[in-house]
């Protein structure tokens, strides 16, 4: 996949890639990209997203909530797994499905106003399955790290359901 502004590839391009959408779409840009070797993409933590709503305002618990923070980093190794083929409609063709994450350590929390860094390197691919390991950074320190994500790739068909 490219785009005509370098270093500009933003939700036109990302939307095309990944099935995900408001509000559990949760990459804003693609910083940079080396097909079938790394990305680094950002997203942008406000205090307007859903998970925020019921958070009183006299309380300092706004972290990010940590499994969103690593549905983030997954969403940009789907973006790095599926540039040169991207597929998002779930229901034909490849579908990408993420397996076994080890290694996952988070190491502070984030909050609204800080902008992630996601950074994914495919490690090592094995016919339809990659491993991918990779960071995600706010303001250079690092918040998660990922030893190694399994991430496999199977045709529709064989996903459906069996009639009973």
């Amino acid at each position: 996949m490219r785009t005509d502004r370098p270093g500009l590839i933003g939700q036109s391009v990302i939307r095309r890639a990944l099935p995900h959408r408001f509000p559990m779409l949760l990459v804003d840009r693609v910083l940079d990209v080396l097909p079938g070797e790394r990305i680094t993409a950002v997203k942008a933590v406000t205090c307007n997203e859903p998970w925020y709503r019921e958070v009183a305002a006299d309380t300092e618990d706004f972290a990010y909530p940590q499994v969103l923070l690593m549905e983030s980093w997954c969403q940009a190794a789907g973006l790095l797994a599926t540039w040169e083929a991207p597929n998002p409609d779930v229901l034909a063709g490849r579908v990408m499905l993420f397996g076994a994450v080890t290694g996952l350590e988070y190491h502070r929390p984030v909050l609204p106003g800080d902008v992630l860094e996601h950074r994914a390197t495919i490690t090592r691919t094995l016919g339809d399955t990659l491993i991918i390991a990779g960071e995600s950074l706010v303001d250079g320190e690092p918040v998660l790290t990922v030893g190694s994500a399994v991430l496999a790739f199977r045709p529709a068909e064989e996903l459906r359901p069996v009639p009973a």
